[in-house]
């Protein structure tokens, strides 16, 4: 990161950061070019590392993707507020922000996918214990991605 006074490295205060963000930005690599698409998501903590939850369709080019690379990058950011000036170059912005990449696997077993589906209520609801039937389960797809590089920067 080239502005180091911006990084952020606390684990419990990047994961303060990402439970301030609405949306997760997924970038995944189509022949070459970018496919960005935004999802709601969920955080889990599996041994010490990241894991976000997202949920679609159970077919699309999203998840065609998915199977193809097995990899996807991602971006979050919250507290967005511009700050103004009387001349163009001073105008700057506040932000805090997460970007990253890692593996990206779709989810079968039933019981990864309720706390996948559980993750995500709590992330967008800020409430807990969702009951999902096996028909809601089936009818969804689930996916995650075991985050492998992450960094996050705030500036205030």
């Amino acid at each position: 990161m080239r502005r180091k006074d911006r990084e952020i490295t606390d684990p419990q205060r990047i994961d303060e950061i990402i439970s301030d963000c609405q949306c997760c930005r997924l970038g995944l690599c189509d022949r070459g070019r970018a496919y960005i698409v935004p999802l709601s998501f969920g955080l889990v903590r599996e041994a010490g590392r990241r894991v976000f939850y997202f949920h679609g369709a159970k077919e699309g080019r999203k998840l065609d993707l998915i199977r193809q690379t097995g990899w996807a990058g991602f971006e979050m950011d919250t507290h967005y507020k511009l700050n103004e000036s009387e001349k163009a170059c001073g105008y700057s912005a506040r932000f805090r922000s997460v970007i990253g990449g890692g593996r990206v696997s779709i989810v079968e077993a039933p019981e990864e996918k309720r706390a996948g589906l559980e993750a995500i209520m709590l992330q967008n609801t800020g409430r807990g214990r969702w009951e999902f039937s096996p028909e809601m389960l089936e009818a969804v797809c689930v996916f995650k991605l075991e985050v492998e590089e992450l960094s996050c920067k705030e500036h205030l």
